[in-house]
């Protein structure tokens, strides 16, 4: 079986070439994938609907990101300037990961080629995040009743603040963050834990030692062996396991593009054991 990876070429949105975010990287590795012979075939999502959506954000909110409307504050807090290609990559990279949770239910694993916007929270963004993925894809499996107890894993250097907000009178998810201590936010949220039968991997790479905006100081080796660790205790259990790239700014682009490809080469490792 080869890895199920979804990927949309909608993933790149026109936010200045002189953004700090590094936007480039969801194409570029897309081709890297491709390339080393890691992916076969991309699956393509559609835009996540307005129903779907709200699943995880208010209505309100959802209406004022897709008609522009946001106060300045608000496009502020998030960090992208909010045109119509921001607004189409919200959509299609939340409808990503909702894809990519169904394949792991399909076929036991799968990776996204974006996500992990875990800073988004029921009324807003914040931190380079739109619509919270995660969230929206876990309250869409425990709709429909294809996972009862959801785990995410949040390995991304800042805490997964959105997450843990959204579902903190649910005890059909626990959040399990590990994070600097000194990132964003400033103000941490508290966790309790619960059983599982679906896991969500945020694989941000931000915790390596050349990022722009990370404060810890990971080599390459580190962040493979927290990936194979990760992966390879969830898959051996035959935990639906799903994938998502979290946050990475690596002074070094290419780097960049590499240390997130860990993500799917470990996962598809998996598969060939």
């Amino acid at each position: 079986m080869d890895l199920p990876v979804v990927n949309h070429e909608d993933y790149f949105a026109k936010i200045g070439d002189d953004h700090k975010f590094p936007i480039n990287k969801f194409g570029e590795l897309a081709n890297y994938l491709i390339q080393n012979k890691i992916v076969k075939k991309f699956h393509k999502p559609y835009a996540c609907s307005l129903e779907t959506l709200s699943y995880a954000h208010s209505k309100n909110y959802i209406s004022n990101v897709k008609n522009k409307t946001l106060s300045k504050e608000e496009v502020k807090k998030i960090g992208f300037p909010l045109v119509d290609s921001v607004v189409q990559r919200s959509l299609v990279a939340t409808g990503g990961t909702v894809l990519a949770s169904k394949l792991a239910i399909n076929y036991g694993i799968s990776c996204n080629t974006a996500g992990g916007s875990h800073h988004a929270n029921y009324n807003g963004g914040a931190g380079y995040c739109v619509f919270n993925d995660v969230a929206v894809a876990a309250h869409y499996l425990l709709n429909r009743g294809l996972a009862n107890k959801i785990l995410i894993v949040d390995l991304d250097v800042h805490q997964g603040n959105g997450n843990s907000e959204i579902f903190k009178e649910n005890r059909s998810v626990f959040t399990f963050s590990m994070h600097s201590k000194t990132n964003y936010p400033a103000k941490k949220s508290n966790i309790n834990q619960e059983n599982f039968d679906f896991v969500f991997y945020i694989a941000g790479v931000d915790i390596h030692f050349n990022d722009r905006l990370g404060k810890l100081k990971i080599s390459d080796e580190g962040i493979k062996s927290r990936d194979e660790l990760v992966i390879e205790n969830f898959f051996s259990k035959r935990i639906p396991f799903c994938g998502v790239l979290g946050g990475g700014y690596n002074k070094d682009f290419n780097k960049l593009v590499e240390l997130h490809s860990i993500l799917h080469k470990s996962c598809a490792k998996c598969i060939g054991l």
